[in-house]
């Protein structure tokens, strides 16, 4: 049975290797990058996880339910159906104000490292990638039910485009170092919701 002191070291692994992970990705980070972000000793991070994937896997589950967490919360922050398909370009054009996503999207960050390398890391990605693919379609369908989004919309083709050019305006930004493909694609993409009104 693991004691409470075990859970509270394990956590705070997985806290301070959750911006390691996401910038230098699963192969570039080392064993010895997880004992100088934790101030622990290989020992200790071994007698917490089997080893560098387990870490890895945590990690990526936290750092997504960061970024679920605070969109989450901003969505339910309106009842407009509108205003909270807004939310996604509004956070992702202002990324840099977020120090969890600074880094880059967790999802696409692993996504596109553990493609053919790391079965288990594209597993958890390809999970995630569903569940918020799943809410923007409740979020469309809601709307619909609500009379605030035309009853012709599409939910999953929505959804796609809306994830599609997040995630490829955000991994330009993070390329180029600058702001200006994003703000396009966000802007382009809340007309695009915009014009979803009833």
């Amino acid at each position: 049975m693991k004691t409470q002191k075990s859970e509270n070291t394990k956590q705070l692994i997985i806290e301070k290797t959750a911006t390691v992970f996401n910038v230098k990705g699963y192969a570039g980070t080392s064993i010895n990058d997880v004992m100088s972000a934790t101030g622990l000793s290989k020992g200790c991070i071994y007698g917490n996880f089997e080893n560098k994937d387990e870490i890895a896997l945590n990690v990526f589950d936290y750092n997504f339910a960061r970024v679920t967490e605070h969109m989450k919360e901003r969505i339910l922050a309106t009842e407009d159906a509108i205003e909270r398909l807004l939310v996604y370009p509004q956070t992702y054009k202002n990324y840099f104000r977020y120090p969890y996503l600074q880094a880059g999207c967790p999802i696409l960050n692993t996504a596109t490292e553990a493609d053919d390398t790391h079965p288990l890391l594209k597993a958890s990605a390809q999970k995630a990638l569903d569940l918020w693919k799943t809410s923007i379609e409740n979020q469309i369908k809601r709307g619909i039910d609500r009379n605030e989004i035309k009853a012709d919309t599409d939910p999953t083709e929505i959804a796609v485009i809306m994830i599609s050019m997040i995630e490829g305006a955000f991994m330009q930004a993070k390329v180029n170092n600058r702001m200006t493909e994003l703000n396009i694609a966000m802007s382009f993409l809340e007309k695009l919701i915009r014009n979803l009104k009833a």
